[in-house]
């Protein structure tokens, strides 16, 4: 595979010796030369380089994904009132424990509010609040011993979002784009769907950290323009637009040829362009009319508490129907159960349920989920202690999570959590692990997708992360 395109742009590389220049002269002229004589006769690959930087480009090794839906449920459900029931909790419901928790001062251990029952020939548990998403548990895989360093959301939105806890990381999506490219030049590679009340962390969890800021995610909304002051003014015609477009592009070649190189500045050249197409295509997606009237049932648009997630859902179909690489939908609210959480889960579950449903099922119905990744999970778990009366305080040391889709063998569960839930005890997975398994059926080796930046390769695992090859198909 010929890796992506690795950009160093300290500033130390602007002062050059005799023998740099030289180099360089050398290797431009000569780059020159075959890029002509491939392209002549067609055998140059796209990449950013003569094709801009969303070019599609080839995988490391065939791949079972070509795209990503991350269902994103900020606020952290808890495993044991969702997929993960856990009988012991029952059995010893109001006893008191020595545990270590976030906010301090916790309760006895407490039982699911919730019943719960098998589904599928996998026969796995769903609570009771989840009956839609259960009809598919035979094409999930759980991972129910995930694990990672956070107890506080935004460090662990910024883990499960980049695969560091530290801000200033390139985003999954971001890499992803990074090493694939997208499949429509007329959208961006990477979209995030976010919520009504603002994602913690902001958009740090979608950026492109030290990777050309084309990589970064675009925030759409469901609803309305999808990006907002997308439209051109009401005064400047398509034509008009497109000649101030030309010369600004002529401008900024001439700029660019003194600042060889600089990966922000192609990034700005390439949005503008971006943005130029977006301008039809993007009002074209959010145009649910387009759709049945049972399509949009199926979604439950057709109802006030799930219309909201619905549309993300739908659109986030849309959008790897139109060749969007990476898209990332986030839930409304927050699962932050600290207190009530019988009523925080019910509201959340009746909000996604259908919603989820709707998009397994019409991927499956046309042939998209072979080849869509669906990701389910939060940024981490809860506590088997009860926070106050009824609630459950934050839980980084076990959670869980679900994919679905191209390549995963689906009725599987992998990893455990202990007989309460609090820790992972068997095949403990961190979130570098998720990631890996990620690239992996997106055709990507996470080893090999790198990038240098202040003076070592970087990847989205870091020096970590195993493919979780028990759960592929």
């Amino acid at each position: 595979m010929k890796a992506p395109m690795n950009t160093h742009c300290g500033r130390f590389e602007q002062i050059i010796n005799r023998r740099h220049f030289l180099q360089r002269a050398g290797a431009g002229f000569g780059s020159v030369a075959l890029t002509q004589l491939l392209a002549g006769q067609g055998l140059l690959a796209a990449d950013s380089t003569t094709a801009g930087p969303l070019a599609p480009r080839p995988v490391h090794f065939p791949a079972k994904a070509k795209s990503v839906i991350w269902l994103f449920m900020e606020g952290a459900p808890s495993a044991a009132d969702t997929f993960d029931p856990k009988p012991e909790l029952t059995r010893r419901d109001g006893q008191k424990i020595d545990i270590d928790v976030f906010n301090g001062n916790p309760g006895p251990l407490m039982k699911s509010p919730f019943s719960f029952k098998q589904y599928g020939e996998s026969g796995a548990w769903v609570c009771e609040k989840y009956p839609h998403v259960a009809r598919h548990v035979d094409d999930f895989a759980f991972i129910k011993s995930l694990h990672s360093d956070s107890n506080d959301h935004v460090p662990a939105l910024y883990q499960i979002n980049t695969g560091i806890a530290r801000p200033g990381f390139p985003s999954a999506g971001a890499w992803v784009t990074y090493g694939l490219g997208s499949e429509n030049q007329n959208l961006p590679g990477f979209v995030v769907l976010g919520n009504n009340q603002g994602i913690k962390g902001g958009p740090l969890n979608w950026h492109a950290g030290f990777l050309p800021s084309t990589y970064q995610g675009t925030l759409f909304r469901p609803e309305g323009n999808p990006i907002l002051n997308l439209n051109r003014p009401g005064d400047v015609t398509r034509e008009d637009q497109r000649r101030q477009l030309d010369l600004l592009a002529r401008l900024n070649a001439e700029h660019l040829q003194s600042h060889p190189g600089e990966a922000e500045l192609l990034g700005r050249i390439q949005s503008f362009e971006l943005a130029y197409h977006m301008q039809t295509e993007a009002a074209d997606l959010i145009n649910f009319n387009q759709e049945t009237q049972a399509t949009r049932a199926m979604y439950g648009l057709d109802r006030g508490e799930t219309k909201s997630y619905g549309s993300k859902c739908l659109l986030a179909r849309r959008l790897v129907e139109s060749g969007v690489r990476f898209v990332q939908v986030y839930s409304d609210g927050e699962w932050d159960a600290h207190s009530n959480l019988t009523a925080n889960h019910s509201g959340h579950c009746l909000a996604t349920d259908v919603p989820i449903d709707g998009l397994l099922t019409d991927l499956k119905q046309r042939g998209l989920l072979d080849s869509t990744l669906v990701i389910w999970g939060g940024e981490f778990g809860r506590m088997p202690v009860s926070q106050g009366k009824d609630g459950r305080d934050h839980n980084p040391q076990g959670f869980i999570a679900w994919m679905a889709g191209a390549g995963i063998k689906g009725g599987t569960s992998f990893g455990e959590t202990d007989e309460i839930g609090y820790k992972a005890v068997v095949d403990p997975t961190t979130v570098h692990d998720l990631h890996a398994t990620m690239l992996h059926l997106l055709g990507i080796d996470h080893k090999r997708l790198t990038y240098f930046h202040n003076g070592r390769n970087f990847r989205l695992t870091d020096v970590a992360g195993n493919v979780l090859t028990k759960i592929l198909a």
